[in-house]
């Protein structure tokens, strides 16, 4: 099943205070558009990502999206409806099976969320995240209490929302010719009669909106229960790559041009390896082989950051957090320092951190062992990671 995702970023995002969109101001290191990006572009099942941005933010988008492989961006409308169906429209030579359509103000979505909303339409035509809802519900009249709602039968609509790509695009078309006004994509597909399934949203996949929001979300704290993260535990990776013939080494994220190239089965990202082992070590969770086994030849050539992502996933499942993270990479050649900062942002980019909680540095062994005897990269990491209790 081919999967695009549309990302909807066409509002102008002042109520989180300010002169710039909310979508495009900085949480835990990068612009919130950053981290939303991130999370459907590092998926596997996501084929296609589609930014729809607001007219005038051409150039807040560049700088905020600088690296990653999305589509051009494509202009939205006056209306949430109206962006969403501008997204739609810019899929149409690429006709998707699916498509998840996504807030850009929610950056944390997990990536089981949208793993979950693409398996619900192999059977139905929609799929929607939702959360039971908590607190007790008044209706309001005049200022006084109506009645109280029984809000057993209430959810709270999350998005990734998704559709059959064909089928969604059908509704909206039709849409047009109405004078409603529809406040999500769920509620055009129910209008349109669309058969959508519900499926487990997350606490986590919450939307930014005030500027305490955007507070909350640097404290690196999501959880929306107040959760006291007082369990802190430590993990450490070690890895080892040995060169062969190439022309660049890919280290933390980074690539770096050299005479040889590391072998391994996925990139061999030695650093980054590590680093996943030991967030793995730190919830007593295995390790890379057994979550990614090489025997497996879909992993073959992978890209490490599918490693990482899934450990930090492993972490918030849990209702933790990464608080740092330590990287040492051993070699004599290439040389690492010029590259340590691109890397700590890699590194932060991938695990949804800020990156200043992130190190990586780099040593020699004083040309003793294979490391000094330039026949390969070692790599040493520790990460610190905070549970509930």
């Amino acid at each position: 099943m081919k999967v695009a995702a549309v990302i909807v970023a066409g509002g102008s995002g002042l109520r989180a205070g300010g002169e710039t969109p909310k979508q495009y101001q900085d949480v835990r290191g990068q612009a919130v558009i950053a981290h939303t990006l991130d999370a459907f572009l590092n998926h596997s099942e996501v084929d296609l990502v589609q930014p729809v941005i607001g007219s005038g933010h051409e150039d807040l988008f560049l700088e905020a999206a600088a690296g990653r492989p999305t589509l051009p961006p494509v202009n939205g409308g006056a209306t949430r409806q109206a962006s969403v169906k501008a997204g739609l429209d810019a899929l149409r030579d690429h006709m998707p099976d699916a498509v998840l359509i996504h807030d850009a103000a929610r950056p944390f979505v997990p990536a089981e969320v949208i793993s979950d909303t693409i398996t619900a339409l192999t059977s139905s035509e929609g799929a929607l995240p939702c959360l039971p809802v908590v607190d007790t519900i008044k209706r309001v009249e005049g200022g006084r209490i109506a009645e109280t709602v029984d809000r057993s039968t209430l959810r709270a609509a999350q998005t990734p929302q998704g559709f059959s790509y064909s089928s969604i695009l059908a509704a909206h078309e039709r849409a047009l010719g109405t004078d409603r006004e529809f406040t999500d994509d769920a509620a055009i597909a129910e209008w349109a009669g669309l058969s959508v399934a519900l499926v487990a949203g997350s606490p986590d996949n919450r939307k930014l909106t005030t500027e305490q929001d955007l507070r909350e979300a640097n404290g690196a704290i999501m959880n929306t229960d107040d959760t006291v993260l007082d369990d802190v535990r430590t993990g450490q990776g070690y890895d080892v790559h040995a060169f062969e013939d190439g022309d660049a080494v890919i280290l933390c994220g980074v690539e770096i041009p050299h005479d040889r190239k590391l072998k391994g089965h996925s990139d061999a990202d030695v650093g980054m390896h590590a680093l996943t082992d030991a967030i793995y070590g730190a919830l007593a969770d295995g390790d890379i082989g057994q979550h990614f086994p090489p025997s497996d030849p879909q992993w073959k050539g992978a890209a490490s950051h599918i490693f990482l992502a899934h450990a930090a996933d492993r972490v918030r499942q849990r209702g933790g957090l990464i608080n740092h993270c330590d990287v040492t990479l051993v070699c004599e050649q290439p040389k690492i320092g010029p590259h340590t900062e691109d890397m700590r942002k890699a590194l932060a980019k991938i695990m949804n951190m800020d990156w200043q909680r992130v190190s990586v540095k780099a040593t020699t062994s004083e040309r003793l062992g294979f490391t000094g005897r330039m026949e390969g990269i070692a790599a040493l990491a520790s990460a610190t990671v905070k549970l509930p209790s």
